[in-house]
């Protein structure tokens, strides 16, 4: 039997591809790379046709939001990662900067790379900002670390970088929702990782190595899943394509409030956004085949406390 997807899972839907270009350049961004790089951080490595970032760069700067945490508690936040390598790559990045400082590195990364893909006030910014926080305003931060960071931070000046913020605000909602929904379905992390590389119809155990799991800890994961039904030789199963549609679904429902506020406004929404993810994919983000894509532990480099 197949699920059935309501109209308020695709629109939630419809918002997270909308914004997804704008919230997630600042991954792929140079002027982010070479930010971290003057803090201390290693180069960023490449995949395809951009640069990626450090991995310690990556977890101290997303995770600077929280303010100056732990290791766990940001492995935590973000989830899908090996807590290991995630705790090793934040008390790494700790020995070279603070949260603050990475904080205003990343945000004035960003700017400088919206700036010049897209200009400092692209047409439809204020209307675009403004639907954003409209968005924004019924979501609640209980149980969702990385939004209530965000939103406790001031808005850059920026016109565009109001919308960058705004919009990673919403990306980092749904992200916080994705994990008490798989969370919930008692999924951990690891398993998560497998079974969604899979329902997106990806090679079992590519994408899912970016996340810094060991082959050991794949196959163990492997084999829960597989005592419950939901993988078997050929892949996902019926039941478990079942349950990873039904923690989507879980994930959407979590975005009702944004929809509501947004109501036929997120049409116009999408559309003044469209203009805007062209660029930046053509800028900023990898042009790769399926093979390539695949080939995932390209896309950060461990730090060297990580032993494996």
């Amino acid at each position: 039997m197949q699920m059935v997807i309501d109209e308020s899972s695709r629109r939630a839907r419809a918002l997270r591809q909308a914004i997804e270009p704008l919230a997630g350049h600042v991954y792929f961004a140079p002027e982010c790379h070479a930010a971290y790089e003057r803090l201390g951080f290693a180069p960023p490595g490449t995949l395809g046709n951009v640069a990626t970032p450090d991995a310690a760069a990556y977890f101290t700067s997303r995770g600077a939001a929280m303010g100056q945490v732990h290791g766990p508690v940001v492995a935590a936040a973000f989830a899908v990662f090996e807590p290991g390598v995630v705790e090793a790559g934040v008390e790494y990045g700790w020995r070279l900067t603070d949260a603050a400082t990475i904080s205003a590195a990343r945000t004035a990364g960003a700017i400088a790379h919206l700036e010049r893909v897209l200009g400092p006030c692209p047409a439809g910014t204020e209307r675009v900002t403004a639907l954003l926080t409209r968005a924004l305003e019924p979501l609640r931060s209980e149980g969702r670390p990385l939004f209530a960071g965000l939103r406790a931070l001031d808005l850059p000046d920026s016109a565009i970088g109001r919308a960058w913020r705004l919009a990673d605000c919403v990306r980092e909602y749904r992200g916080d929702s994705h994990t008490a929904a798989w969370n919930a379905a008692g999924y951990d992390a690891a398993e998560i990782g497998l079974v969604g590389e899979l329902a997106r119809g990806l090679p079992a155990r590519t994408y899912v190595r970016s996340r810094g799991w060991t082959t050991e800890q794949l196959d163990a994961a492997q084999e829960r899943l597989r005592s419950r039904g939901h993988v078997d030789g050929r892949g996902l199963t019926a039941k478990g394509t079942w349950a990873r549609e039904a923690v989507e679904v879980a994930t959407d429902q979590q975005s009702r409030g944004a929809i509501a506020a947004l109501g036929d406004d997120l049409d116009e929404l999408i559309g003044l956004l469209e203009p805007w993810s062209a660029a930046l994919m053509l800028a900023s983000y990898p042009a790769l085949t399926i093979a390539e894509r695949c080939d995932a532990a390209r896309i950060v480099n461990y730090p060297k406390e990580v032993s494996r």
